[in-house]
């Protein structure tokens, strides 16, 4: 973060769940202005002008949300933040989001066969070998000490362990969630850097439903704090 710390004056900070948005300090003197996906709330903490939007849950909503922020508000960073499902052995509850990729953007050639789909880069031509990169998040900034974790991001709430284990092998992913990845790709296309912290909830597996309600609130704030340490390093 060092190249582009002197120029991040203003964040927006994004989140699905609006339980996710409301953990991340509470009791900060705010405005609110109006949006399609519902209140954004602008605050200052450490000299910097914070937007905070929860855009709704799915890829669609997080990109949409992402170029309305861009359009009306032009911050110099976004920052997802919230919860995910884990799905490797990484160890920690609560991560930096290194690395994002779109988990469900290419061609199926078999269906109900992990072993048909074949994963391109979003956006690119689905034709020919595998061929996907991820999105690569700024760099996490001295002092956060949060384990680094490579997420994937797809338009399904995952509670299967088979689908789990396949995102973790195929995929190298760590985390799994529902909008991350979509973010990440408007902040490439905008050419702005892009950063996330998430908190787990559930292993994706079979208990995921009853564990992703039960572990959202503790999640949310865990997140929330470590993404307010992140921003008071910047």
């Amino acid at each position: 973060m060092t190249e582009t710390q002197g120029r991040i004056s203003r964040i927006a900070v994004i989140t699905g769940v609006q339980d996710e948005a409301d953990a991340f300090m509470p009791a900060q003197p705010a405005e609110r202005s109006d949006s399609p996906f519902g209140a954004i709330r602008h605050l200052v903490h450490a000299d910097k002008n914070i937007s905070v939007l929860c855009s709704g849950i799915g890829k669609v909503h997080a990109g949409a949300a992402t170029s309305f922020i861009h359009a009306n508000l032009q911050p110099d960073l976004f920052l997802i933040i919230g919860t995910a499902g884990q799905v490797s052995e990484l160890s920690g509850d609560c991560f930096y989001l290194c690395e994002s990729l779109q988990a469900d953007y290419g061609t199926l050639e078999k269906f109900g066969e992990h072993d048909g789909f074949t994963h391109y880069d979003a956006g690119a031509w689905p034709i020919g070998p595998a061929n996907f990169a991820p999105f690569n998040a700024a760099p996490q900034p001295a002092g956060l000490n949060l384990p680094d974790a490579r997420i994937a991001t797809a338009d399904c709430f995952v509670k299967c362990p088979e689908r789990s284990g396949y995102l973790r092998d195929t995929l190298n992913a760590d985390l799994v969630d529902m909008e991350t990845a979509a973010v990440a790709q408007i902040a490439k296309l905008l050419d702005l850097p892009w950063a996330g912290i998430k908190a787990t909830t559930d292993k994706a597996d079979g208990n995921s439903s009853g564990d992703f309600h039960a572990n959202l609130a503790a999640a949310a704030r865990r997140a929330a704090d470590s993404a307010t340490r992140f921003i008071e390093l910047l």
